[in-house]
């Protein structure tokens, strides 16, 4: 089942600088989307604010009837566009959503802000 990444492409970090054009969520986007292209049962999507204003750049990762996460806290790096990714295609692998924490890529530890559990019909 496809997991998707729901990247916040308003998201300024506090040492945003506005000259630069792109804020750093329509970065990390692009890094993501890149990093996504070519990886099956991930799909991404952008999204204007998922309201982790404190802790930009902020995701979410979801899949019908799986655990829900959201991560937040990045730079807009391909380092966290890239665990971003390979933990959502192992997201997509599993029945429930939840990976052992031995397993998560060290790109996310210390990322993780909130988790949802699915809901019921």
């Amino acid at each position: 089942m496809t997991t998707t990444i729901t990247i916040c492409d308003t998201c300024k970090r506090d040492d945003w600088n506005a000259t630069s054009g792109a804020t750093d969520g329509e970065v990390l986007a692009s890094l993501i989307e890149a990093a996504a292209a070519n990886v099956d049962n991930v799909s991404t999507r952008r999204h204007s604010c998922l309201m982790g204003c404190s802790g930009a750049c902020n995701i979410t990762l979801q899949s019908t009837g799986k655990m829900a996460y959201t991560l937040g806290r990045f730079d807009p790096t391909n380092e966290a566009a890239q665990g971003i990714v390979d933990y959502a295609a192992m997201h997509a692998a599993t029945d429930t959503g939840v990976v052992p924490f031995r397993e998560w890529p060290v790109a996310i530890k210390g990322h993780f802000v909130t988790r949802h559990p699915p809901l019921t019909e």
